[in-house]
C-alpha cells in the first residue's frame, strides 16, 4: 500500500491515531503536494545554478592558461589547461540533466528523469579519462624531446589563476552537491579540486624549469596526469554504485529502525533503497496484526510512510505493502511463490 507522497524532512511527529490519520486522508497536508515540487525544483535550479557559475570561472580560467600556455610552452601547463577545459566541459551534461529532470514523471518515464543525472556522471569519468592520457601523452612526449621553456613568470602566474578557479569551482559543486544529494555533482567538484592541486604541481615545474632542471616540466605533467587517474578511480566508483542502486547500508538501517517505532508495525522485512539522481525512493513491507481490517491496516502503512518522509533525508516516496502478522506469509503468498523460486534457481544455474 502507499502513503501519500510528502518529500519535507523537517523532524516532527504528527498525531499517529486513527481520527488523525483518517482527517489526513480526508483532508491532507495544503503543502504537501507543493512542497514535493518546490524541493525538487529548488534542488534542480540550485544545481543549474552551480554548474552555470562554474562554467563560467572555468572558462576564463582556461582563457588565462591557454594564453600563458602559446608564450611559454609549458606542457605541464597544457595539461592543466586540457584538463580545466574537459572539467568546464563536464558542466554543460549536468547543466542538461538538472533541467531536464525538473520535467513530470509521465507514462514512458514513471520514476521521472532523475536518472540522467548518473548518466552525465558516466561523461564526466569519461572525461577525466581523457585529460589523463591527453596529459599523460604531451608529458612523454615531452620527456622525449625536450624544450626550453619561455615566459616563467607567466607560468608562475597562471598556476595561480588555475589553482584559486579550481578550488572555489570545487568548493561551490561539492556544498550543492552535499546538500541536495547529487553524486554527480559532487563527482565534478572532486574533479574541480585535483584541476587545483595539479595547477600548484605547475607550479612546481615552473620553479625546477628556473633553477635549471628542464625535465622538470614534463615530469609535473605525468605527475599531474597520475593525480587524474588518481581522483578518477574515486569518481568511478561513486557513479558506479548510484547506477547499480548501492546504498549505504546505515540507510537501510535507519528505514527499518523508523518503521519499527511507528505504533501497529510488528515486523519490517524487505527494506529496499535507491537514489534516483539527487532523490531517495524506498520499498518495505511491513506485519500489522492480522486480524485488522485493510482500512486499519492502510492507515498504518499511511502513518508509516508520513514518518519515513520526516526522518529520512533526501527520501520522497516509499511504497508500503502490509503483510498479516504473525505470518502464514507461505500460504498466503503460495500463489504466487513459484515465480520467485523458478527465479532463484535460473540465478543459481
Amino acid at each position: 500500500m502507499n502513503g501519500h507522497e510528502h518529500p519535507h524532512h523537517h523532524d516532527h511527529d504528527h498525531p499517529a491515531g486513527w481520527k488523525h490519520t483518517l482527517g489526513s486522508l480526508l483532508h491532507p497536508h495544503s503543502h504537501d503536494a507543493f512542497e514535493h515540487v518546490d524541493r525538487q525544483l529548488e534542488a534542480s535550479a540550485d544545481g543549474i545554478r552551480t554548474v552555470k557559475v562554474s562554467l563560467v570561472i572555468l572558462l576564463v580560467t582556461a582563457l588565462i592558461q591557454s594564453v600563458v600556455v602559446a608564450a611559454s610552452g609549458s606542457v605541464a601547463l597544457l595539461s592543466d589547461t586540457l584538463h580545466n577545459v574537459g572539467d568546464a566541459l563536464t558542466a554543460v551534461p549536468l547543466w542538461l540533466a538538472f533541467r531536464i529532470a525538473r520535467r513530470r514523471p509521465n507514462d514512458r518515464y514513471t520514476y521521472g528523469y532523475g536518472r540522467l543525472e548518473d548518466l552525465a556522471g558516466v561523461f564526466v569519468v569519461v572525461v577525466i579519462g581523457v585529460s589523463a592520457a591527453v596529459a599523460a601523452y604531451e608529458s612523454v612526449d615531452r620527456l622525449i624531446h625536450p624544450r626550453e621553456l619561455n615566459n616563467l613568470g607567466l607560468v608562475f602566474v597562471a598556476s595561480i589563476v588555475g589553482f584559486a578557479g579550481n578550488e572555489f569551482v570545487a568548493t561551490y559543486r561539492i556544498r550543492t552537491g552535499r546538500r541536495i544529494g547529487s553524486a554527480a555533482l559532487v563527482a565534478d567538484g572532486l574533479h574541480a579540486r585535483t584541476d587545483g592541486l595539479t595547477s600548484l604541481a605547475v607550479f612546481a615545474g615552473a620553479l625546477g624549469a628556473a633553477a635549471g632542471f628542464e625535465l622538470a616540466d614534463p615530469i609535473v605533467g605525468l605527475a599531474i596526469a597520475g593525480a587524474i587517474l588518481l581522483i578518477l578511480k574515486n569518481v568511478a566508483v561513486d557513479i558506479y554504485h548510484r547506477l547499480v542502486d548501492a546504498v549505504d547500508p546505515q540507510l537501510v538501517e535507519r528505514v527499518r529502525e523508523v518503521l519499527a517505532e511507528v505504533d501497529g508495525v510488528r515486523s519490517v522485512e524487505g527494506v529496499r533503497v535507491r537514489w534516483i539522481g539527487h532523490e531517495l525512493r524506498a520499498e518495505v513491507q511491513i506485519g500489522v496484526d492480522r486480524h485488522l481490517s485493510v482500512a486499519d491496516g492502510h492507515a498504518i502503512a499511511v502513518v508509516a510512510h508520513h514518518r519515513l518522509l520526516h526522518r529520512v533525508r533526501r527520501l520522497v516516496a516509499a511504497q508500503i505493502h502490509v503483510h498479516p502478522f504473525p505470518g502464514e506469509w507461505e500460504s498466503d503468498h503460495a500463489e504466487i511463490d513459484h515465480h520467485f523460486t523458478e527465479r532463484a534457481g535460473k540465478i543459481d544455474d
